[in-house]
């Protein structure tokens, strides 16, 4: 039953990925403004920039839910992003006044199991996951296959089905897609 849940994941997701058209509705953005303390971000040294307290304060004050996933230093500003499954959160900082811009965009539901299926911005965490789900996946069909062995009435069909669904998908690449 765990393997019949991961193939239903991957399969709906398969599907919503391929028609990323149909479900861009979700998608939307949200602004917000603020204040850094001024000595932290103006500063000549940029060395001495306090890049964690930064970030940790961004994340508490923005209510930000995503993983850091950048720290750039620019002469007049800085840049911080996060980013997380269907979601994703970039802040530009003035250097001369502190000030900041918050951007957040999400991408909902459909967003979210999307980059779970590519493993996109999800973290070491889910990326065992997507490789027990492919073991998984690996043994069912290795699995079916065997048994298929087994069944001498329907040995030399299914072996002819697989081998010809195999070509087919094959000929789809070599002249459509490659």
């Amino acid at each position: 039953m765990a393997s019949f849940a991961i193939v239903l994941f991957f399969s709906v997701t398969g599907l919503t990925l391929n028609h990323a058209d149909k479900f861009t509705s979700q998608v939307h953005s949200t602004q917000e403004k603020g204040t850094l303390n001024i000595n932290w971000v103006n500063v000549t040294d940029t060395t001495k920039i306090p890049k964690l307290e930064i970030v940790e304060y961004l994340r508490e004050k923005n209510n930000i839910r995503a993983a850091f996933t950048e720290f750039r230093i620019e002469d007049d500003q800085l840049g911080v992003s996060f980013k997380g499954p269907g979601y994703e959160a970039d802040i530009f900082i003035d250097r001369a006044t502190g000030s900041y811009e918050v951007t957040k965009t999400s991408a909902g539901f459909v967003g979210v199991i999307n980059d779970l299926h590519k493993g996109r911005d999800t973290g070491p965490v889910w990326s065992v996951v997507i490789d027990i789900a492919a073991i998984l996946m690996t043994i069912i069909s290795l699995t079916g296959l065997l048994l298929l062995l087994y069944i001498k009435r329907k040995k030399v069909k299914g072996l002819l089905v697989a081998a010809a669904a195999l070509l087919l998908l094959y000929l789809i690449y070599a002249l459509w897609i490659k």
